[in-house]
């Protein structure tokens, strides 16, 4: 079974055939942007679900979960673009890290 790296790796090749033919540094300026799309339909789905559009969308909360998944995938592609060799240990000490006071919390409950 596939890890969620190994699947990102494969969709990073994908993705870096298809731009091919943009320069490197465009390349991973353009997916960073790519996370800002994703989370922004993330926020117009929660607007629809609150009815706060003008455009009369209806959403629920699996298109929500849906958009948020696709800045995930997103962001992590960005990382890969970025670090090929490194992404991975980098998300897993920046998590580590900004998840140290979640842990002490859970440890001290």
């Amino acid at each position: 079974m596939d890890t969620l790296w190994d699947n990102i790796e494969k969709l990073s090749a994908v993705c870096r055939a298809a731009g091919a033919h943009l320069p490197d540094e465009e390349l991973k300026a353009l997916q960073v942007g790519k996370v800002g799309e994703e989370a922004g339909e993330a926020m117009h789905a929660l607007h629809g679900l609150k009815g706060l559009t003008t455009c009369g969308d209806d959403h629920t909360w699996s298109e929500v979960h849906n958009d948020l998944v696709g800045a995930v995938i997103a962001a992590l592609l960005a990382m890969h673009y970025i670090d090929p060799t490194g992404a991975r240990a980098t998300f897993d000490e920046t998590l580590y890290r900004r998840t140290r006071r979640g842990r002490e919390t859970a440890a001290t409950a």
